[in-house]
C-alpha cells in the first residue's frame, strides 16, 4: 500500500488478500482511528471513491480495484499510515530467481512457477515473500503486477498475476466465483496399482522449523485425494494428475 500523506489524494490497489472484505471494514483494518462518521461523510460526499465510482460503506471488494482516499489531516487522532509496512527493495538473486520462474507472459498477465518455501504475502513473522518482490516483474509497464489469488508457502505451483487494474478484477472475480479449475502434478516413487483412484491417508507436518514436510501419520488430519495416472518410467516413477 502507497504511503498516505495529510495533503494530497492517494488511490490505493485492494490486495487478494482483502478481497470480498467490506469496504468500512477495509478502513477499520488500516486506518483504525478515522472515525467511522468521517468514513461516511466521504462515502456520501464522493472524496472517497472505488475504481471512479461512489461507493457505499458495505460494498464488498475485489482485488485488483482502486479506491480513492481523500488527504488526511493529523489533527483529531487520524492516524494517516497504514498497517502495512513499505516494501523493501528486491534483491538482485531474488529478481533473478523471480523472472527466471515465469512460466508465461503477455500484455496482461505473468504466470510464474512458486517454489515451495516462499510466502505470496507476509506478515509479522514471514519479511520475505513473492508481494515483495513483485517490483522486479513490472518490466516497461506503468504499474507493478497484481497479486489475485494464493499458493500456501509449502506449495508449489503456478501463481498468475495481473498487469493492469481491469485483468486483476477480472480474475479475481473468476477465482472468488470458483470459476478456475485447479490440476496438481505429482511425480512419485513407484507406481500406483490402478490407473485412477482415491488416496485416503491422514497427513501432518512433522520435522524441525524451516524444514518441515507433510507425512502420513495415523493421528493426522484426514485428506482425500483423487488422482489419474498421465504417464510413468518402467514401474519406478510415475506422473499423476491430482
Amino acid at each position: 500500500m502507497s504511503e498516505i500523506t495529510p495533503s494530497s489524494v492517494t488511490y490505493v490497489s485492494v490486495d487478494a488478500d482483502d478481497a470480498d472484505m467490506r469496504l468500512d471494514r477495509w478502513f477499520k483494518r488500516y486506518f483504525p482511528n478515522v472515525p467511522y462518521g468521517q468514513i461516511a461523510k466521504w462515502l456520501r460526499t464522493g472524496q472517497v471513491r472505488v475504481d471512479g465510482h461512489r461507493a457505499k460503506p458495505g460494498q464488498r471488494l475485489s482485488a485488483g480495484q482502486e479506491i480513492r482516499l481523500p488527504p488526511m489531516p493529523r489533527d483529531n487522532g487520524v492516524e494517516t499510515g497504514a498497517k502495512q509496512p513499505r516494501r523493501s527493495a528486491v534483491s538482485a538473486a531474488d529478481a533473478t530467481a523471480l523472472r527466471d520462474s515465469i512460466v508465461y507472459q503477455d500484455d496482461v498477465l505473468i504466470a510464474v512457477n512458486k517454489p515451495a518455501g516462499l510466502a505470496v504475502q507476509g506478515g509479522s513473522k514471514t519479511h520475505r515473500h513473492l508481494d515483495g518482490m513483485l517490483d522486479a516483474l513490472q518490466f516497461d509497464a506503468s504499474e507493478r503486477p497484481r497479486l489475485v489469488h494464493r499458493l500456501d508457502k509449502d506449495t508449489s505451483g503456478l501463481l498468475l498475476l495481473a498487469r493492469d487494474r481491469r485483468t486483476a478484477s477480472r480474475l479475481a472475480e473468476l477465482f472468488q466465483g470458483r470459476d478456475v479449475e485447479k490440476i496438481y502434478w505429482a511425480l512419485v516413487v513407484g507406481n500406483p496399482e490402478h490407473e485412477a483412484g482415491v488416496i485416503d491417508i491422514p497427513l501432518a507436518k512433522r520435522g524441525a522449523e524451516g524444514r518441515q514436510r507433510m507425512e502420513a501419520v495415523n493421528d493426522g488430519q484426514g485428506a482425500e485425494t483423487e488422482y489419474r495416472i498421465l504417464d510413468h518410467a518402467a514401474r519406478r516413477i510415475a506422473w499423476l494428475e491430482l
